[in-house]
């Protein structure tokens, strides 16, 4: 079953201008069937296949000759040298979307992207399904169904229950991601350090305080964060400020990119568990900074999303989104009430930036409206996205 993707226009559009498009995200994000749906006339190739890598990386000249004038290669970065060799094919000729390639790892290909490719390369990001995507599959019933299922697409259009999936996807993303490809050898201590930050969602990051959890120095706690970000398992949100150097003195908070596989780290198999468990509303709050992610990669763009903690105005708010009219600030709430107090700090934002909208996100009903600010249900986000530019 193919389900279109929010990116496929953009990846097309940019294949019609750029003579390499690199498409990376995280494995069993779509990348392959996208990638095949969107170039049906270009040769495929999957450097995961044994035979394949072995030709890419003994004779890496001879496997570009081979492919032909277009072609899509998957898992590039299992033959990092190919893209100096690439740079000397695109050189020969500009015609756009001659080469379009995928990787999982980009802590292996970013570096050879940049320094290869620079100026030849678009470079988007391919996440898992957001919730427009997911109501072409049936979509959720309610929001612990969206938060404890997640976005990948194979859990959806196979019928897989979370329960069963995500504890597979984590053992294979640490032997095949963690140890084989980055040499870190204390996988236990890092499967740890997955579910201590997973307790830790939407929480400021304090390097020496989870390394003092897990028993790891804060160094390699960096070097472990920085791991899991690159492969597309966490992300960061910045602290906003009008004052750029106030942004910069605050830690960023940070968030996972599939809630499914949060509530897996979490230990949460259900969703009567998850409704009943203390870290829904974090769960919440990380499944809507996703979807906001989201929004911005599938247009090609970098997510502009922040968090305020202003203690000068006491200030505290959930998301604060950069738009080109001004700034979104965004309440986020797992409850189904309205409760006026929930409106406080986005009504009495001030700044010298424009205020473009200012609303709460919860799982209740929509239409209402407290202190001015609207209360907008969850379901609405993929409108509400779309109308942030």
């Amino acid at each position: 079953m193919y389900v279109e993707r929010e990116l496929g226009g953009k990846l097309a559009q940019l294949a019609g201008k750029f003579p390499a498009i690199y498409l990376n995200g995280p494995r069993q994000s779509g990348k392959s069937t996208l990638l095949g749906h969107v170039f049906p006339g270009h040769t495929q190739v999957n450097l995961e296949e044994p035979d394949r890598r072995s030709f890419a990386l003994d004779d890496p000249r001879g496997f570009l000759a081979s492919l032909g004038s277009r072609a899509v290669i998957d898992e590039a970065q299992r033959a990092p040298n190919l893209f100096s060799y690439l740079q000397t094919v695109l050189d020969s000729s500009d015609e756009p979307g001659r080469f379009v390639l995928s990787g999982s790892q980009n802590f292996l290909v970013a570096r050879a992207v940049s320094q290869s490719l620079a100026g030849r390369v678009a470079v988007l990001t391919l996440l898992p399904f957001s919730l427009a995507e997911l109501d072409a599959v049936g979509g959720p019933e309610t929001a612990e169904e969206w938060m404890l299922a997640g976005g990948y697409p194979r859990l959806h259009t196979a019928g897989i229950e979370p329960r069963d999936y995500f504890p597979s996807y984590t053992a294979t993303y640490l032997e095949r991601d963690v140890r084989a490809e980055t040499g870190v050898k204390d996988i236990d201590r890092f499967r740890a350090l997955m579910g201590t930050l997973g307790s830790r969602v939407g929480s400021p990051l304090n390097l020496a305080d989870i390394g003092r959890q897990v028993g790891a120095d804060a160094r390699t706690v960096g070097s472990w964060l920085n791991i899991l970000a690159e492969s597309y398992i966490v992300f960061t949100l910045p602290s906003w400020h009008i004052n750029a150097d106030k942004r910069i003195a605050k830690r960023p908070k940070l968030f996972f990119h599939d809630t499914g596989l949060l509530c897996s780290l979490l230990g949460v198999r259900n969703a009567e568990q998850l409704g009943a468990s203390r870290v829904k509303g974090h769960v919440f709050e990380n499944a809507v900074v996703s979807e906001a992610a989201k929004a911005f990669l599938n247009r090609g763009e970098a997510p502009r999303l922040h968090y305020l903690n202003d203690h000068d105005s006491s200030a505290e708010i959930d998301l604060v989104v950069e738009t080109g009219s001004g700034v979104a600030v965004w309440e986020i709430k797992a409850s189904q009430t309205a409760n006026s107090k929930y409106a406080t700090a986005v009504a009495r934002f001030q700044t010298a930036v424009d205020v473009a909208d200012r609303r709460v996100v919860y799982d209740g009903p929509d239409g209402l409206s407290q202190q001015g600010v609207p209360y907008s249900n969850w379901r609405k986000l993929p409108e509400l996205l779309a109308a942030l530019d």
